[in-house]
Formats: C-alpha cells, sequence, structure tokens
C-alpha cells in the first residue's frame, strides 16, 4: 500500500535518510498523515495537532509543510498516537489514531506497539511487511474540530533579558528565563553568571550619624518578648536613637547620603507598588511600609481566593517574596491572609519590573463574601421516610448552612425512588430554592439512585468523585441555576466530610471544575483527630 506519492520501499527510504532509520512508528505515522489529508476538501490551508513526540511530528514533517519551526504543527504531548490535521481557520478537521481492535487482526503490529515482547526479540521483517500490508486499516479516523485556542499562530509579544543569567528569553515566560526558574538540564556550566547586584552604599559609625535620616528600618529584638524597629527610614536620628542602636548591636548605618540612582528601588517603595496589584477585592493593607514588609488583611469576612499561578511567578522573580493563607480559607474581618516584602535594602530596576510583570495586572489574593443560599435540604432513603430510623441529616446540614449565613429554604424527606426524587428536587427548584443539597443515596448500592434522580432532573455541569477522605462520593453540578451538592452517607458518621470544604467554595461563587476537585487530592485525606479542630487543620488546605 503506497504512502501518498511514494511506495512503501520509496518512503521507507525517505524516513531512514529523515529519522536515521525507517522506525516502525514513522511507517504508521505516514499512513495516518495521509489517511488525514485525503479526506481534507483540496486546496484546504491545513494545520497539523500531534499528540505523540516520538515518530509520529517526523512522519508530518516529511509528509506536510507542517512543522514546530513554522509553528504550522503542534505537538500535544498526551501520550496517545494520534495525529489530526485541521483547517487553520476553522478547526474542522480529521483526527487519526490506532485502533486497538484492530490490531488483533495484526500480530506482529500489536507485539510491537503494545512492548509485549523486548525489541531484541522482534522479527523486523514480519512487522514492516505487516505495516505495509495494514496500511492505515489499523486505524480509527473521526472529524473533529480543534479548540480555537490552537488556531492561529501565536506571536511572542516580547524578547526580555533575564536578570539572572542576562540571556534573552520569551517574556511570555514569566519574570526569569524558564532556564532559571529550574528547567534548565545541566548539572554545571561553566561560566555561568553569578552576581549579588547591589548598590555601593556608604555605612557610617552610629555615633557620627546624629541629624542625618536613616535610611533603613533598624529592627531591635528582645528574644521571646518583642520584635520592631528602634529606628525608622526617613528618621532623623538623634543621641537617644544612637544609644538604642549601640545596645542591640548595630555600630555602622546606612543614612541619607549619596544614594544610589533611579536605577534602584527602595524596599518600601517597590513593596508598595507589590501591593497594589497583589490585593484584590475584600483585601486591605496598610500603605506605610515597615522594612520593605507589608500585611494583607481580610477587610471583609469571606472565602479567600489565591492565583497560584501568578503567586508561583511572584515567587521565582528574585528579591522579592509573597505568602499567603491556603486558597478556599474561611477568614473573620481584619485576619492577616498574607504578607508580601522586597528582600535587599534596595532592588535593581529591572528586577522590579520584573517582579511587577509576574504579577500581572492582578489581583493575586481576594476575600469573596459567602451568598446568602436558599438552601432545600433532600433526604433520600425509604427507611427514614417510612421512620424506621430517625432522620439526622436535616439538623446536621441545617447546622453548617446556618453557620454561613445561609438559609433553610425547604426540606423533604423521600424514599429511593428515581421518580420521587426526581419530583421532590423539582419542587424545590419551583419554590425558590438556588442551592439543593441531597443526602445518602449517592455509592454504588442498588437502591442508590439519588444520582440518577437528578439527572432526570436536568443536572448539568456535573461532577461526581471527590478525591477525598471521607466524602469521596460527593457530586457537584447544577440544575437551571441552582447549585447542587450530592452529600454521601458518611457525614452522618464524621464531623468533617468534602462537604465541608466544598460548601464555602460554591457560597463564595466559585465555579469548580473537574481540575479543582482533583487538586483536593492534596490534602484532602481526614486524621480523624479526637477532637476536631476543622478548619484549622490541614483537611482540604
Amino acid at each position: 500500500m503506497n504512502i501518498g506519492e511514494y511506495t512503501f520501499e520509496e518512503f521507507k527510504e525517505k524516513a531512514r535518510e529523515f529519522h536515521g532509520y525507517p522506525a516502525p512508528g514513522l511507517l504508521i505515522g505516514g499512513y495516518m498523515v495521509e489517511a488525514a489529508k485525503s479526506r481534507l476538501p483540496e486546496g484546504t490551508l491545513f494545520e497539523a495537532m500531534v499528540e505523540s513526540g516520538k515518530c509520529l511530528p517526523d512522519a508530518v514533517q516529511l509528509l506536510t509543510l507542517c512543522s514546530t519551526g513554522n509553528n504550522w504543527m503542534k505537538v500535544k504531548l498526551l501520550g496517545r498516537y494520534a495525529v489530526s490535521l485541521y483547517d487553520k481557520f476553522t478547526g474542522v478537521g480529521f483526527r487519526v489514531s490506532i485502533d486497538q481492535d484492530k490490531l488483533e487482526l495484526w500480530p506482529e503490529i500489536k507485539g510491537w506497539f503494545m512492548k509485549e515482547k523486548p525489541k531484541a526479540e522482534q522479527d523486523t521483517e514480519a512487522l514492516l511487511a505487516e505495516i505495509k500490508k495494514a496500511g492505515d486499516t489499523i486505524c480509527s479516523i473521526r472529524p473533529i474540530t480543534i479548540h480555537e485556542r490552537y488556531l492561529g499562530h501565536g506571536h511572542m509579544t516580547s524578547i526580555d533579558v533575564c536578570p539572572i543569567c542576562h540571556e534573552a528569553y520569551p517574556g511570555s515566560d514569566g519574570a526569569i528565563c524558564r532556564g532559571c526558574q529550574g528547567e534548565a538540564p545541566y548539572v554545571s556550566m561553566e561560566g555561568a553568571i553569578c552576581t549579588d547586584d547591589a548598590p555601593q552604599l556608604r555605612a557610617i559609625p552610629v555615633e557620627k550619624a546624629v541629624g542625618k535620616q536613616a535610611l533603613h528600618d533598624m529592627t531591635g529584638i528582645e528574644p521571646g518578648k518583642s520584635k520592631g524597629p528602634v529606628a525608622k527610614a526617613g528618621d532623623t536620628l538623634d543621641a537617644g536613637d544612637v544609644c538604642r542602636l549601640q545596645r542591640i548591636g548595630k555600630f555602622h548605618v546606612y543614612v541619607d547620603e549619596n544614594l544610589p540612582s533611579d536605577e534602584w528601588v527602595h524596599e518600601n517603595e517597590a513593596v508598595k507598588a507589590f501591593a497594589a496589584r497583589i490585593a484584590g477585592p475584600g483585601v486591605t493593607y496598610d500603605a506605610n511600609p515597615e522594612e520593605g514588609k507589608i500585611d494583607f488583611l481580610a477587610e471583609i469576612p469571606g472565602m479567600l481566593s489565591v492565583d497560584r499561578d501568578a503567586l508561583t511567578r511572584f515567587n521565582l522573580s528574585p528579591d522579592v517574596m509573597l505568602t499567603t493563607r491556603h486558597d478556599g480559607s474561611l477568614m473573620p474581618k481584619g485576619k492577616g491572609v498574607g504578607g508580601t516584602r522586597a528582600l535587599p535594602l534596595y532592588i535593581s530596576r529591572d528586577k522590579f519590573s520584573r517582579a511587577i510583570a509576574a504579577l500581572g495586572e492582578g489581583p493575586i489574593i481576594s476575600v469573596s463574601p459567602l451568598r446568602q443560599a436558599k438552601v432545600g435540604i433532600l433526604v433520600t432513603g425509604t427507611e427514614v421516610f417510612q421512620g424506621l430510623i430517625e432522620d439526622k441529616f436535616i439538623p446536621i446540614i441545617s447546622s453548617k448552612i446556618i453557620k454561613l449565613g445561609s438559609e433553610i429554604h425547604r426540606t423533604d424527606i423521600v424514599p429511593d425512588d428515581r421518580q420521587a426524587i426526581t419530583a421532590s428536587a423539582t419542587a424545590m427548584l419551583d419554590a425558590g430554592c438556588d442551592m439543593i443539597i441531597t443526602t445518602a443515596g449517592m455509592s454504588v448500592d442498588p437502591d442508590d439512585v439519588t444520582r440518577g434522580a437528578l439527572i432526570d432532573a436536568g443536572l448539568t455541569d456535573d461532577h461526581y468523585g471527590v478525591p477525598m477522605l471521607p466524602g469521596t462520593m460527593t457530586l457537584v453540578g447544577k440544575i437551571r441555576s441552582a447549585q447542587i451538592i450530592g452529600v454521601p452517607a458518611c457525614a452522618l458518621f464524621y464531623k468533617t466530610t468534602a462537604f465541608d470544604v466544598i460548601l464555602p467554595r460554591l457560597l463564595a461563587g466559585q465555579e469548580l471544575t473537574r481540575k479543582d476537585l482533583a487538586a483536593l487530592g492534596e490534602g484532602g485525606f481526614c486524621m480523624n483527630c479526637k477532637t476536631c479542630s476543622f478548619p484549622k487543620c490541614p483537611f482540604g488546605k
């Protein structure tokens, strides 16, 4: 079977010249690329999306004009042996992948592809013969539409110079280059730049500083008692200051003589600029920093949100730092939520600019108020409905709802009947509930029909299963515009479950994605302490 305009042997020789040897993956890839290309309308300007970095990109480059160099081929490492060719303007095209069921007819290809036997034991000639005979019959070919974010060319906005290694790099990579972020593959590099860039400041004996202005805060510490500035930046020092400074071991000071040029930014000025971008709605701070540091406080009671990506970018920037409480923490008004500072007395203008760029437009931290929801509590279970077991769910869930400032708008107890559960949920929505919490019936027992009933009621955007213990079988979704939480029966036996972590996030207006829920796996294992201190514990953090 030919591969486009080439015979199998001709393409095998091209593969040898380009790739070094006629790799089976490259030969199969040739059939895959041609299968997609032949299905595109003639004259289509197309691009390629490759889901594996092994061999398949070479097939694309051999048979099309697409390459990573011209950005017409994008490699998304999903670990699947698949390639898509698509209209570069509309994203409409075809995806070709290896079909596992079809491989059953080709034992040599299957043994190679699934690594069922070592390479030394493979019959190369038999394998190549099967590839030639099978062609694209081992493939599945499906119409696709590529997401719009992959259409067009991502133009580089700027080229910056890394403040650490002083080499040029794409500014979109962050405040410093990716190599200096820790991604460089080298154990060592001869001649690597390592500089401690700081302005040349002249220190004078403290006794000669009377009448001069201090250039920086000077901290006094009494172990176990106090820590604070003995003299602050801008203070005019007097004889009493001299004695206090000498008492804490400060015998030389920097004063406001021979100040550095505009290429340097004082710690207090730098941190004020940082804070202006870091603090978002619901966060306040004192705009008069001390020792180059500003602390952030919750301006209102609510839930803390942290842009973790921006936090990491900023902390990768040299000579600065930002620390916060955990994302999702419930904060009373006036409680500290984080702090930032510039580390040296003066930060270079270049590093300052990069730290500002890392913050973006901000904000990085914000505190969102919890909305006052009208909550419907729907208890499912025939044994509870018939009175064989006393309901404990409604009082447990109600206390948690009321504690967070919402109201119980309606409650209902229904049997394990799919239609009855659907009808009750619908009635709650019609009665004005904007959040429904269903309890029990969330596991895999035959009588557990709650999830199916919610789907019948119109459940959408649902995520079932949260990587937390207890509370794994929790469900989150929507019906109409109402938020839905399905709570498993473990909420009866444990004081704190995944429900307690998810509820405030929904009340704060977060749209929880599968990725958000997956991130809860770290810290999602409850230690079942004898005395529960949640939320003042690591659970859900």
